[in-house]
C-alpha cells in the first residue's frame, strides 16, 4: 500500500451494499470534474501573462509547462510553474484517494493531466503534461516512479533532451506498473489501464517534439549557457 492509502482507509469502511450505483457514478464524475478544471488552471500561462505581460505559448516551444518557461523566462518563473504544477496535481489526487481510495486517485490524476494538456480557461491549448503525471505517479505509487525515473536520467544523461527522456519514460510507464503488479498484493488491472491512458496523453502530447527528434533539430539542454527567447511566429 503506497503512503497516501492511510489516508484513505477510511473509504473502506463503508459497506458494499451502502454504495449506490447512482452515487458511485455521481462520486466518480465530481472527482473527474475537480480533476480537469484543477488542470485547467494553467501556472505557465498565468505567470508569463501576469508577471512578465507575455504569453508563453508564443514563445521557445510553444508549449505551457515548465521547461519551456525555463527557457524563456527564467529561473523563477520555472521553478514557480514547476511548484504550482506540482500542487495542483497533488490535490487532485489527494481529492480522488480520500473520496474513492486508488480509482478516484487515478481518475483525478488523469483528468487533471487532460485539463492541463486542454485548459478550458485557456482556449484548451495547454501543457505536455510531464510534471502533472510526475506528480500522480509519485503520490498513487512511489516504487514505480523510483523506477520510471531512473530510466528519465538515464535517458537525460545520454541524450540531454528532456523531451526525449520525458518520452521514453512514459513508453515505459505502463511496462513498470504491469511488472510490479505481479508481485505486489493489491494490485487490479486498472492500474494499467489507467497508466496506459496516461502514457498516450504524455506521448501524443509530444508528437511534434517526436517529429523534431527524427529530423535531429530537437534542442538540448546547454548547461550555463543562456538561451534567446525569441518569438514562436
Amino acid at each position: 500500500m503506497s503512503y497516501l492509502g492511510y489516508l484513505g482507509l477510511f473509504v473502506e469502511k463503508i459497506p458494499p451494499e451502502a454504495r449506490s450505483p447512482w452515487l458511485t457514478a455521481g462520486v466518480l464524475l465530481l472527482i473527474a470534474l475537480v480533476g480537469y478544471l484543477l488542470g485547467s488552471v494553467n501556472p505557465a500561462v498565468i505567470i508569463s501573462r501576469k508577471k512578465y505581460g507575455k504569453d508563453v505559448r508564443e514563445y521557445g516551444s510553444g508549449n505551457a509547462g515548465m521547461t519551456n518557461m525555463f527557457r524563456c523566462f527564467g529561473k523563477t518563473a520555472g521553478f514557480l510553474t514547476l511548484a504550482f504544477d506540482s500542487l495542483k496535481a497533488l490535490v487532485a489526487v489527494g481529492i480522488g484517494y480520500l473520496v474513492f481510495g486508488a480509482t478516484g486517485a487515478y481518475l483525478g490524476g488523469f483528468f487533471c493531466l487532460l485539463g492541463h494538456s486542454f485548459p478550458v480557461f485557456f482556449g484548451f491549448m495547454g501543457g505536455k503534461g510531464v510534471i502533472v503525471s510526475a506528480i500522480t505517479i509519485l503520490f498513487i505509487d512511489p516504487l514505480v516512479f523510483a523506477a520510471i525515473a531512473v530510466i528519465f536520467g538515464l535517458m537525460f544523461l545520454a541524450t540531454r533532451i528532456v523531451s526525449a527522456s520525458s518520452i521514453t519514460a512514459a513508453f515505459f510507464y505502463p511496462a513498470m506498473v504491469y511488472a510490479f503488479s505481479r508481485f505486489l498484493p493489491g494490485r487490479t488491472g486498472l492500474e494499467t489501464l489507467f497508466s496506459l491512458l496516461i502514457a498516450i496523453l504524455v506521448i501524443a502530447m509530444h508528437r511534434e517534439n517526436i517529429h523534431r527528434l527524427m529530423d535531429r533539430t530537437e534542442k538540448k539542454v546547454e548547461f550555463g549557457k543562456k538561451k534567446d527567447k525569441k518569438n514562436k511566429k
